[in-house]
């Protein structure tokens, strides 16, 4: 669990360094800065989907993932512990869910954070998740800096999120191929690209239930390969 502790660590820490110490960015700056971020999220995300190989299996799984996600609408629930969190604790209306959100679904839906977590879990090598607090640091600075104290909120989620694969991906080492680590990659590099369009304000895409889409690929892979 080292890797995921210490990439909660640096979400904490970037958000805390953004809020407290870089806070105060103009206007002017704060959207151009979003729009910047937006568009470099976009191309990441599109960039890691083009890894693809399999088109098909994409649209299933983003397909179906949403329909689970939607059913138990995850979105709702974010959007609820980030209005709770508002009102207990006294942050800005809106200002709080929103970094939250953004940041969370940034930091859990990556390729990083999926592949990582198997090599901690699975090899004990935590090379990747170090790499990736490094780059959530320095995001968590950028991003608390214009949305604020919910940013750094956002380990709480992805330390679960990278803890339970890390956790689990020992129990399901048989059944984890190149070709399903390939694929689930691929949907969360999509689903970052998702969150681009969010950022640059083109549509707004519920991307928290989508989530499930990332595992549909294993799910599939694996009963295939228990077929042939």
């Amino acid at each position: 669990m080292l890797g995921p502790v210490v990439n909660a660590i640096a979400i904490i820490l970037g958000g805390l360094v953004g809020t407290f110490i870089i806070k105060g960015i103009p206007e002017r700056y704060d959207e151009i800065i979003k729009k910047a971020i937006g568009l470099a999220i976009f191309y990441i995300g599109i960039k890691g989907a083009l890894d693809n190989e399999r088109v098909i299996l994409l649209i299933i799984s983003l397909v179906v993932g949403s329909i689970v996600g939607e059913f138990i609408n995850i979105d709702k629930g974010m959007n609820s512990f980030g209005k709770y969190a508002e009102k207990k604790m006294g942050f800005e209306e809106g200002k709080f869910a929103k970094g939250f959100i953004l940041a969370s679904l940034l930091f859990c839906t990556g390729s990083m954070a999926i592949v990582g977590s198997l090599n901690s879990g699975l090899a004990g090598n935590h090379e990747m998740l170090f790499a990736k607090s490094t780059l959530d640091g320095i995001t968590s600075i950028i991003f608390a800096s214009t949305m604020g104290i919910g940013v750094a909120f956002s380990a709480i989620p992805v330390f679960l999120y990278e803890g339970a694969i890390t956790l689990g991906a020992s129990f399901v080492k048989d059944w984890l191929t190149p070709d399903i680590i390939r694929e689930m990659s691929a949907v969360g590099s999509l689903l970052i690209a998702a969150l681009g369009f969010n950022f640059l304000e083109i549509k707004q895409i519920k991307v928290a239930n989508m989530i499930p889409a990332i595992f549909i690929p294993w799910i599939y892979i694996a009963l295939e390969s228990l077929f042939k």
